[in-house]
C-alpha cells in the first residue's frame, strides 16, 4: 500500500529520533494527518511545502498516540491489576476506558493548539474557524 500526501516523511521522522518501523509509521502518520486535517479544516491538503511547525506537531502527536495505543491494548484486556499473594484480579470498567480516551483527546488537542497556533498557510491561520 502506498501512502501519499504525508506531512511528515519516514526519513524526517527517523531524523527526529523516531523508532517505529516503516509500516507502523505509515499507519500512524495517516491517522495523525487525519486528526490535523480535521482540526485545520483541510487547509494543509495539497500544500507542497509543509511548515516545520506541522512536522514537529506530527512527530509529537505520533509519540503520544503510539503510547496511548499501547496503553489501550493493555486496558482492552480488561485487567486493571493482579495480586499473586492471595490471587486476586481486578478488572477495568467502561468508565475507566472512557476516561483514558477523554484524556488522550485532550492531550492531542493541546498539542495541536501549542504547535499550530499562529501558523499561517496561504495567508490564513490554519486553525481559524471563521469566528473572530
Amino acid at each position: 500500500m502506498e501512502f501519499s500526501g504525508q506531512y511528515l516523511t519516514y526519513e524526517q521522522y527517523k531524523a527526529l529520533g523516531g523508532t517505529l518501523d516503516r509500516m507502523p509509521f505509515e499507519l500512524l502518520e495517516y491517522e495523525t494527518r487525519k486528526r490535523i486535517d480535521e482540526r485545520t479544516q483541510n487547509r494543509l491538503k495539497n500544500i507542497e511545502d509543509i511548515p516545520q511547525e506541522v512536522k514537529m506537531c506530527m512527530f509529537k502527536l505520533m509519540g503520544v498516540m503510539s503510547s496511548y495505543d499501547e496503553g489501550l491494548d493493555t486496558v482492552s484486556r480488561n485487567i486493571a491489576s493482579e495480586n499473586t499473594d492471595g490471587y486476586s484480579v481486578s478488572y477495568v470498567t467502561g468508565s475507566q476506558i472512557q476516561e483514558v480516551l477523554k484524556t488522550k483527546n485532550k492531550e492531542l488537542d493541546d498539542i495541536i493548539m501549542t504547535y499550530l497556533n499562529g501558523v499561517i498557510v496561504n495567508n490564513e491561520h490554519i486553525l481559524f474557524l471563521g469566528v473572530n
